[in-house]
């Protein structure tokens, strides 16, 4: 009897689920999210990829999970009911925050309102100087006083943070006892225990964050164990972290912080352990879905991670540079840039006149147009029909039947409007979908000091494949990979990520006041406990795991560090040395200048303890099984003025070879179609991936 690993991906509008053998042979299952309970489109589309396979809930033996329900509590403010406890005089230190707009000349721009009512911010009389004396200790007579208040209020989630509690954490840590013990049924996060890190604003609000999110993380993870437990699946359910590791549920359901960008990260996890088990080199990883794109690069084998993320903002801003938006969460996360742009992204008319398409979505309900399912705005995917990119009749294998003539109806009604016809209107939105989406790729390259001509782009998602060789032809990029199962990548993806647990310590001091052992002295606890927490997992021998030690490094005066890793543990004086030029190298690469002058200071270190599978979790190659086949054939497709409209070929991935085929080209699958441009040609390598390069006399 074989075994099976399940990958779970929600998304936006479709929730998408992988069954993967040890032999790489995979069932897929794609089908529209249920935002009303998540949970229900899982168990539904679980069980009927259970029974397509033949497969049992004992057979699988692991699950991995990526879900937006984080993000989506706070966007949708579908958040707990929040207290925050602070030191006397930090009661609006969350209005207060950093003076960042992400629109600099934007007059109109408002932060949004705190996660937490000014009535239930309160303050206690403890304090604790910046070298951890303790000089007042808290008073249970005022958290009595502070509890009655809140269970007065019917609060369900309280955030404490305390002064100078990075430094040291009595006084918090004796408040949340007190808590714990007066109201026991309210969940308490501590800000010394999530991120005990400098900066006042920044661990208020990631600490805030991780309340408001964690009554709604516990409910959706109970819910969905005991769903899964239904269908009698015993594996234990381990969930996508931002960073690219996978942790158990029941310790997410406590830190909901560290799954802010689960979905994203799964997609890049995927192509970063893709591209080193192949070899395919430095990488632009494009995922397009329903509602977002989103882009990341992998370089050199390792994805880039950002000390920290915002959420509640504009997904249309594009780049991490630009902040201010939302709420800042202080945890590590893969560097990915997100726009509003996706297959159910609304084209409508702008004040001027001209076409505007997102960041609004129709999501999963309505959906586009021409899903039938009540839609009455027309969207990108709308478009791509009309131009002939996606099939008439239907997607995801015929499961999701189409209707053309709505579509066409719509898209005219906006051509009427722009006095354009029908197909230059569709071009038009699917261009400047594309330019929507050029802000997020130039986010994580050329914004970051690299060329994109010098990577490859991998392209994931249901409609990445259909957009991915214009935006490849507007950076200069000539290679194209879409994997197996592009579709649905982010959940086959998280099934190649390996457990991993995050440690993290402030340490505030100069680089060249800094010792070797100082450095090991503040992580040597952390180490340990990485390393028993790893064993209590399984991972009991020294080659079943391994221990990083990432610095986040600034120069003095600046707010934001750059995270580096140490190349072992424990430290020596020549990694520090080395670690004052990578940072200079990084400063460089990342922002376009470097100070050789500057002192440079320690931010923060952070443990990463990971556990290491006993063999490759990416399988030799994968391949769909009982994959229906498309019927070859022809079927007209618009490319622009310069080519016009042209019969183009319709093929399936499994038609390909290693000969390639010349464009233009449409490759229809059950989870994503990719469109091959005239000057491109498509052929297959050997892990099944589709790769998509310029023909020579096409290049400028």
């Amino acid at each position: 009897m074989s075994n099976f690993s399940l990958g779970i991906d929600i998304g936006g509008t479709f929730t998408d689920i992988v069954l993967l053998g040890v032999d790489g042979e995979l069932y897929s299952k794609k089908l529209l999210s249920t935002p009303a309970d998540y949970s229900v489109a899982i168990e539904e589309g679980v069980a009927d990829l259970m029974r397509t396979a033949g497969v049992s809930g004992s057979q699988i033996v692991e699950l991995a999970h990526g879900t937006t329900i984080a993000t989506n509590a706070i966007i949708e403010r579908r958040g707990a009911a929040v207290a925050l406890i602070t030191t006397c005089g930090f009661r609006d230190v969350l209005e207060l925050g950093r003076f960042r707009s992400p629109r600099l000349y934007d007059l109109k721009f408002r932060k949004p309102e705190p996660l937490v009512e000014r009535r239930l911010r309160f303050e206690v009389t403890e304090r604790c100087d910046a070298k951890g004396n303790i000089l007042q200790p808290m008073s249970e007579t005022e958290l009595e006083a502070i509890a009655a208040a809140i269970e007065h209020e019917k609060v369900e989630a309280i955030a404490v943070c305390f002064i100078n509690a990075h430094i040291n954490p009595a006084n918090e840590e004796a408040a949340v006892r007190y808590l714990a013990a007066r109201l026991p049924r309210v969940a308490v996060s501590a800000s010394s225990q999530l991120v005990p890190q400098i900066g006042e604003y920044e661990r208020t609000s990631t600490t805030v964050v991780n309340a408001y999110l964690r009554p709604v993380v516990e409910h959706y993870v109970t819910s969905l164990t005991r769903r899964l437990a239904r269908l009698k699946i015993d594996a234990p359910l381990m969930i996508m972290q931002s960073n690219g590791g996978v942790l158990p549920g029941p310790l997410v359901a406590t830190m909901p912080i560290f799954i802010i960008e689960s979905g994203p990260a799964a997609g890049a996890l995927g192509a970063q352990r893709l591209g080193s088990h192949l070899d395919l080199g430095d990488l632009i990883v494009f995922d397009m879905g329903g509602t977002t794109a989103k882009a990341c690069i992998v370089q050199a084998n390792e994805l880039i991670l950002a000390p920290d993320t915002e959420v509640g903002g504009s997904a249309s801003l594009g780049a991490r540079m630009i902040k201010g938006a939302g709420f800042i969460v202080q945890v590590p996360t893969i560097d990915i840039a997100e726009v509003g742009a996706g297959g159910g992204s609304i084209a409508a008319i702008d004040a001027a006149g001209g076409i505007l398409v997102g960041p609004r979505s129709a999501g999963a309900e309505p959906g586009p147009i021409c899903y039938d399912r009540g839609g009455e705005q027309a969207t990108v995917t709308d478009a791509n029909l009309l131009l002939g990119y996606l099939n008439p009749n239907a997607l995801v294998g015929g499961d999701l039947k189409l209707n053309y003539a709505k579509a066409e109806a719509a898209v005219a009604a906006l051509a009427d409007r722009l006095q354009l016809s029908t197909i230059d209107t569709a071009y038009g939105i699917h261009l400047i979908a594309n330019a929507n989406m050029m802000r997020a790729l130039q986010a994580v390259t050329s914004e970051r000091g690299r060329d994109p001509a010098h990577f490859s782009l991998l392209a994931i998602g249901g409609n990445g494949g259909v957009h991915a060789a214009n935006l490849a032809e507007s950076l200069h990029v000539e290679r194209i990979i879409v994997p197996p199962v592009a579709g649905l990548f982010s959940a086959l993806g998280m099934l190649f990520a390996d457990v991993e647990h995050q440690f993290i310590t402030s340490f505030f001091r100069r680089l060249d006041a800094t010792s070797p052992a100082d450095v090991n002295g503040a992580v040597d606890g952390l180490v340990r406990q990485a390393v028993e927490l790893l064993v209590s997992e399984g991972y009991k021998t020294d080659e079943a795991r391994e221990v990083f030690l990432f610095a986040d490094v600034k120069y003095v005066g600046q707010t934001s560090p750059l995270s580096i890793r140490f190349p072992q543990f424990p430290v020596t004086d020549a990694m520090i040395s080395d670690l004052l030029e990578r940072y200079g190298e990084l400063h460089q690469q990342t922002y376009g200048y470097r100070s050789d002058r500057e002192p440079v200071q320690f931010v923060s270190l952070k443990v990463v303890g990971r556990g290491i599978p006993s063999a490759s979790r990416v399988p030799r190659c994968v391949s769909r099984a009982h994959e229906s086949s498309v019927k070859a054939g022809i079927r007209r497709a618009y490319f622009g003025p310069e080519h016009g409209w042209l019969e183009t070929r319709l093929l399936a991935r499994t038609a390909l070879s290693a000969v390639p085929v010349l464009g233009p080209l449409i490759i229809e699958e059950y989870d994503t179609t990719t469109v091959v441009r005239p000057g491109w040609s498509a052929r297959l390598d050997a892990w099944n991936n589709v790769l998509i390069e310029i023909i020579e006399e096409s290049r400028s």
